[in-house]
């Protein structure tokens, strides 16, 4: 499980995330929206120890993620798609953290199944699609079968069959009683993928709610969630990041 409380930061003079305060329950899959600058990549980092909070504390099974003995056991997460040498391949990649993270190297192969690149899996990543890189990230994620999941917009360069792909394997770790966390722009999908919603705003929490609950009354989720930010701009846009 991961808990945050009053967690706070700041870059200069702008406050990215204030106060949030979430648990992120194993068991479902937990949606992560926000318009663009909400906090949302800012608070993923500081959960993965990357940024330091100015106030407030976030925990992994009841420790911060420097702490954990084995991290890449404990916790696998894709917060950025191109996260590797272009030279390598993507066993080359897989093998390399599996060494250092003393995961069983058979592990590597298995994973690459998962995500459906062991046809590939001796190609240079850096010749990878979005697409493709993006699944070498969440195979990376896996690597360790961990408990507790982070994915932040996981969907973006998958084709239709992807996204689907992607949801079932989301939902499918989850009924495991994995802990997932997912981060995506893409409300329609959201409401298909999550079972329980954070959403914030100006770094702030606006709502800690499930999916069911948020449209009860009929609205649809794109309708609740700006009734809640107000932020119609920005879906106009193009999108929520």
């Amino acid at each position: 499980m991961i808990e945050a409380r009053g967690l706070t930061k700041r870059y200069g003079g702008i406050l990215a995330v204030d106060g949030l305060t979430f648990e992120v329950r194993p068991g479902r899959v937990t949606g992560f929206l926000g318009p663009n600058g909400s906090g949302k990549s800012t608070t993923l980092r500081m959960i993965m120890g990357l940024d330091r909070p100015d106030a407030g504390h976030v925990t992994i099974g009841g420790r911060p993620y420097g702490e954990l003995r084995r991290p890449l056991c404990e916790v696998g997460a894709l917060l950025e798609a191109r996260t590797f040498h272009p030279g390598r391949s993507a066993r080359s990649h897989l093998r390399a953290l599996a060494a250092g993270g003393g995961i069983d190297v058979a592990r590597v192969d298995t994973v690459l199944e998962t995500v459906g690149l062991s046809s590939v899996a001796g190609r240079r990543a850096g010749s990878f699609s979005l697409g493709m890189a993006q699944r070498l990230g969440i195979a990376a994620a896996l690597l360790g079968d961990p408990a507790v999941l982070l994915f932040d917009e996981p969907v973006n360069g998958l084709d239709p069959e992807g996204v689907r792909w992607l949801r079932e394997l989301l939902r499918t770790l989850a009924a495991e009683g994995r802990t997932v966390l997912l981060s995506s722009h893409l409300i329609g999908e959201m409401a298909l993928t999550a079972d329980h919603l954070l959403v914030i705003g100006q770094g702030r929490m606006v709502a800690d709610t499930s999916v069911a609950e948020l449209t009860a009354s009929g609205r649809s989720l794109e309708e609740a969630f700006f009734a809640l930010t107000g932020d119609v701009a920005t879906y106009q846009a193009g999108g929520i990041r």
